[in-house]
């Protein structure tokens, strides 16, 4: 296997990657961002925590006044499953502005990555992080976040391991409670397949941000070992990811599904989407301009997705009035 240049393996046989941005978390009520930020930790073992999004006009308006609980979105971010974290100003700017455009609490989920620990291992991260979050006793949780009004969100892989950790805890939702799942927000899903596609043909190596020969080795990375494109991980058309779109539908969950034109997945996205539909799961899907990952380098495009979700819950909301 070879190995790209954004991470090493190193003598001792662990591997070491490339340094990208990252943010500090901001808990200070003085400072003058509008979102506050802190970390926790899930997993002592496995090195997992989370990073706590909250508008801070959500926090000061508690003083003397009733609490008005936030939507709560748990977030998992994007890498190919083997780079970046909760931490990457990438990822924790985007939280922060679905905090303050949605105003709804954000978790951030730090999950353990390949080739160190393959794929399962981010599935069942996503799964213990939603247990703890039912369970903890912080504030910021406990007084501000609405348990009952809950999205799986994530960008890329993180889109992946939403659906996954989702298609799991769907077995037996009784366990989460009070914790109660509203939907999925799927944003530029990662998503593959051995027999190539029409846009990954077109698109493939193309692409400034994303590209064919990064997904490979991603896939590479990330997969169980002797696993190919068409493992269900990977082609979420396959084996238990497409059997438990049924179960998406049983419980009431609705979906919404972004891509991009010029992301070489689009094709596959958008026949996701309408393989949901054709299983009964009420879809609501955004295409637009620009390439996989635009909205962390294009202000408007950011701008657009946080209203397309915006109109995604306003639906939901809607739909239970």
């Amino acid at each position: 296997m070879e190995i790209p240049p954004w991470i090493v393996l190193n003598p001792d046989g662990s591997y070491s990657r490339a340094r990208y941005p990252c943010s500090l978390p901001t808990a200070d009520q003085d400072s003058d961002t509008p979102v506050l930020t802190k970390d926790l930790a899930i997993n002592d073992v496995n090195k997992t925590w989370a990073r706590i999004h909250i508008p801070k006009e959500a926090v000061l308006a508690t003083t003397g006044s009733p609490v008005v609980k936030l939507p709560l979105v748990v977030y998992f971010y994007g890498g190919g499953f083997v780079i970046m974290s909760a931490a990457s100003s990438l990822f924790h700017n985007l939280c922060n502005q679905v905090a303050a455009h949605l105003r709804a609490v954000v978790v951030n989920v730090q999950y353990r990555l390949g080739p160190e620990h393959r794929l399962p291992a981010a599935y069942d991260d996503g799964v213990e992080a939603l247990h703890w979050i039912k369970s903890t006793h912080d504030p910021w949780l406990t007084n501000f976040a609405d348990f009952s009004n809950c999205y799986l969100m994530g960008t890329s892989s993180g889109a992946n391991l939403a659906y996954h950790a989702g298609l799991r805890v769907s077995k037996q939702l009784v366990d989460l409670e009070p914790l109660k799942i509203r939907g999925l927000i799927l944003h530029s899903l990662f998503i593959g397949g051995v027999v190539p596609v029409e846009s990954e043909t077109r698109l493939g190596n193309f692409g400034t941000l994303f590209s064919k020969s990064m997904s490979d080795a991603m896939w590479d990375l990330a997969l169980p070992v002797g696993a190919n494109r068409d493992h269900e991980y990977c082609n979420l058309l396959m084996g238990g990811s497409l059997d438990g779109m049924e179960r998406i539908k049983d419980v009431g969950w609705r979906v919404m599904v972004v891509g991009r034109y010029s992301d070489m997945m689009i094709d596959r996205q958008i026949e996701f989407a309408k393989t949901l539909e054709l299983k009964g799961v009420e879809c609501r899907c955004f295409y637009g301009d620009g390439e996989h990952g635009i909205e962390g380098v294009d202000n408007s495009k950011a701008k657009e997705l946080l209203e397309e979700i915006s109109s995604f819950m306003s639906w939901m909301n809607k739909s239970i009035i």
